[in-house]
């Protein structure tokens, strides 16, 4: 049964994790279980990485409030019955440190994020259910405005990990080719996520448009990658999901963890480091606060230029 509620400190601010001991995650042949407090010290442990990706941004949280088992599924807006579910509006009764930024949903309408301002934010939220951070790619400074680009390699049909990382290594020419220095993380699944800063001046829909002609160049030069949205059309082929460039669509943030057995995380890796990597399980909340530590953020220098999406355009 579930132990009281503890406190734990998270950048000098005490934040209760209620249910500490409550297994998120079962273990697996390659990871021990994660508990809920576990869950809360992994975000508080990954602080600057994670602060890095998610600071200032409106951020949906994904909460798995029973744990993440096997047959558990998402609420959809066709089915909400399921056992976890996205949270894109601020709750009630979040403590005063948790502040909101204003978003526009494509429908129109608008809403009230969360938005990532202090490490605290993200162990309360691990209080709250939430395993996985889903930040918009703006600042809350303009939501209108993304400020960087996203790759989503998705390995589809017979394709691996692997096959997305020899991709991965043709998308980071393809951007060095248009003066764009890219960055890759794994996924924390199958894929290889490749994210790019850009200026704040283009809009969402500007932003896709330099995704899709990237996406599109990306297949003319290398094979074994597909454009095709329609699952039915795309084969044996690593997809070019351009469409989470859209306004209110949303990857896994750098150092999330995510629904998968093992506590598995989506991490930043060197190109180097990547192109030897063979199996993405190698980074579970277990092991990346001390890869953290020891070698620094991957990603450490992605705020140093903003780039230009005019090669792209053109």
């Amino acid at each position: 049964m579930a132990s009281d509620a503890v406190e734990i400190d998270a950048g000098g601010r005490a934040v209760r994790v209620s249910s500490p001991t409550r297994v998120i995650y079962e273990a697996t042949d390659f990871s021990p279980e994660v508990t809920k407090v576990m869950v809360a010290e992994y975000y508080v442990a990954v602080a600057d990485g994670l602060m890095r990706a998610l600071h200032h941004r409106p951020v949906a949280l994904e909460r798995w409030p029973k744990g993440v088992r096997e047959g558990m599924v998402m609420s959809t807006r066709a089915d909400s019955h399921g056992d976890a579910f996205y949270q894109k509006r601020m709750m009630r009764g979040a403590p005063s440190y948790v502040e909101s930024t204003r978003i526009l949903f494509p429908s129109g309408r608008v809403a009230d994020e969360i938005c990532m301002t202090e490490i605290a934010v993200a162990a309360w939220a691990a209080h709250m259910g939430a395993i996985t951070f889903h930040p918009w790619p703006t600042r809350r400074a303009d939501n209108d405005r993304p400020d960087e680009l996203r790759i989503d390699l998705d390995p589809f049909g017979s394709t691996t990990f692997t096959d997305a990382v020899r991709v991965a290594a043709v998308a980071r020419e393809l951007f060095a080719e248009a003066g764009i220095e890219a960055f890759a993380k794994t996924s924390g699944k199958r894929g290889v996520h490749v994210y790019a800063r850009v200026a704040p001046k283009w809009t969402f829909t500007e932003v896709r448009h330099a995704a899709i002609a990237f996406a599109r160049e990306l297949e003319k030069r290398t094979g074994g990658v597909t454009t095709k949205w329609w699952k039915e059309e795309r084969g044996d082929n690593v997809f070019v999901d351009f469409n989470q460039n859209c306004r209110d669509r949303t990857i896994a943030s750098a150092y999330s963890l995510r629904p998968t057995p093992g506590a598995t995380v989506s991490t930043p890796v060197s190109w180097d480091e990547l192109a030897h990597l063979t199996d993405p399980r190698d980074f579970t909340l277990h092991s990346v606060p001390a890869k953290l530590a020891a070698d620094g953020d991957a990603w450490a220098t992605i705020d140093d230029v903003e780039h230009s999406l005019d090669t792209l355009l053109d």
